[in-house]
């Protein structure tokens, strides 16, 4: 069987939350079944750290889809018209998009509906582009696959069409996370914060992330204790970026955030596993990788109650309401000032993260494929 895959975000030294995703499950499933060939469509020169067998064939296919013009011509055109040769049995579709004008059965994979629930948060391209055509994907794919019972949910009930062809297979922590011993966290404390403790937030730099909350609550943790604790933001500068970086600028505390940028992987493992805490407050996660890969690293985590995180956390996590910055300093403090109470969220952490696993997700990813290829294929 030959199986298309689309890997337009499989780009090396650029990965985050869907392309992470993408990887863990195809990594795993090419290894798995070599008897099958994957055709990986990319829309640009690729790294061969993605071409993870020998059954993996790449094929570059352009135009780069990187703006609303480029996805339509490159889903419905250029990326179609290359495949045809390969006769593929299925398509997977890992981040969001499908196209409109194949024949060949599509799995597409979902993570959340960010851009209906926070629409003001989307450039306006972008935003016509979603709201236009994921009712059309949804309908056209075979099958759809999301990352949690939240998503799930809020997919089938602003898209009924989806009822009896979703199912949810959630992510979990790359194995490279995981707990490092007293020494190598001081050596990253001192690289990365002269020394100091730190809270860790990870992720983009974009308002869904609710950075401005977290600076506000770090303002009044800093207030109620005069420590020399900081706080590091990992992640790019991703859009409407403006204000947080603006507002930074004359914050009072200043001196005590970090912004790494975009961190290669084994940094964002040091990094995470030398944090004294996580704070992951988001305004909406379809899943929330940074969590499940804190509590592996035996790092305890502030989340948000909203969308999937109480889902992903279960009992693990400390959970605050993402618009009280008042809410997540407190959590801030109970865990500063009791040791043996961040105690319990580290076990119970690492405990809630062994739940989650990337080799049954990739196969009950494969049960999916085998649901969306024709029974004569």
């Amino acid at each position: 069987m030959v199986i298309a895959v689309n890997a337009i975000f499989l780009q090396k030294d650029a990965l985050e939350g869907y392309g992470h995703y993408a990887r863990e499950i195809l990594r795993r499933m090419v290894l798995a079944h070599p008897e099958h060939e994957f055709i990986f469509v990319f829309d640009r020169p690729y790294s061969k750290d993605f071409l993870f067998s020998s059954n993996v064939k790449a094929i570059q296919v352009g135009p780069p889809a990187r703006h609303v013009a480029a996805y339509l011509y490159w889903y419905n055109v250029s990326a179609p018209l290359a495949l045809k040769k390969y006769k593929p049995a299925c398509w997977i579709q890992p981040y969001g998009f499908c196209s409109l004008t194949t024949g060949i059965p599509q799995l597409l994979v979902v993570h959340d509906l960010a851009f209906r629930h926070f629409p003001s948060q989307v450039s306006r391209q972008h935003r016509w582009h979603y709201q236009q055509f994921t009712p059309r994907f949804l309908r056209k794919a075979t099958r759809v696959v999301t990352v949690s019972e939240f998503s799930k949910t809020d997919i089938e009930q602003h898209y009924p069409v989806t009822l009896n062809k979703i199912n949810v297979i959630p992510g979990a922590a790359r194995e490279g996370f995981r707990p490092v011993g007293w020494e190598q966290k001081e050596a990253v404390k001192q690289r990365v914060t002269a020394g100091c403790e730190y809270f860790l937030c990870v992720g983009g730099i974009h308002p869904r992330k609710n950075m401005m909350n977290v600076l506000k609550a770090f303002s009044l943790f800093k207030k109620w204790h005069k420590s020399n604790m900081k706080l590091v933001f990992a992640g790019r500068l991703a859009w409407q970026y403006e204000d947080f970086l603006s507002k930074l600028k004359t914050y009072k505390y200043r001196d005590d955030v970090v912004l790494t940028g975009y961190l290669p992987e084994e940094e964002l493992e040091e990094l995470t596993a030398s944090a004294y805490a996580a704070v992951y407050v988001s305004d909406l996660e379809g899943f929330g990788l940074p969590i499940v890969e804190a509590m592996q690293c035996g790092v305890p985590v502030i989340a948000a109650n909203n969308s999937s995180m109480p889902e992903l956390g279960g009992h693990a996590a400390l959970y605050a309401d993402a618009q009280n910055p008042q809410q997540i300093a407190e959590f801030m403090q109970l865990l500063y000032r009791d040791e043996k109470y961040r105690q319990v969220y580290v076990d119970r952490g690492m405990e809630r993260a062994s739940l989650f696993n990337w080799d049954r997700s990739a196969a009950a990813f494969w049960k999916e494929i085998l649901a969306t290829v024709p029974v004569s294929s």
